[in-house]
């Protein structure tokens, strides 16, 4: 039942294609992903760039290149914390920032006393 590939040129580029989008798409899914770090600020909540409107309680976020509806893991660098958050907005425009947290997500990484922060930003 099985093919002579040496005999056929044609089956035998097939199985060569075949065998180099296995390795290409095995290396995308392995690819470990890569991890921004900076400073982090939060915000209060209220009209976001995608529309929505963010509230006091919602994990969000905003940041200035992922695209909206993103989830992305926050760590506090300094005491470990981490938080999921989704991201619904544009910015941070505070310079030396990477992302702006919900006042929810800011607590969950107890930033609140702070205001900002180092953490570390990974895409889920």
């Amino acid at each position: 039942m099985g093919r002579n590939v040496r005999g056929c040129p044609a089956l035998m580029a097939m199985k060569v294609l075949t065998l180099t989008l296995a390795v290409a798409l095995a290396s995308i899914t392995t690819c470990p992903a890569r991890a921004e770090t900076g400073m982090a600020s939060y915000y209060g909540g209220g009209r976001t760039s995608s529309g929505e409107t963010s509230g006091p309680k919602g994990l969000t976020a905003a940041h200035r290149t992922l695209p909206f509806g993103t989830n992305v893991l926050v760590t506090n660098v300094g005491n470990g914390k981490a938080v999921i958050v989704r991201i619904t907005d544009r910015g941070p425009y505070g310079r030396g920032r990477i992302i702006d947290v919900s006042r929810a997500a800011a607590r969950e990484l107890d930033m609140i006393e702070i205001g900002t922060t180092m953490v570390s930003v990974v895409r889920q």
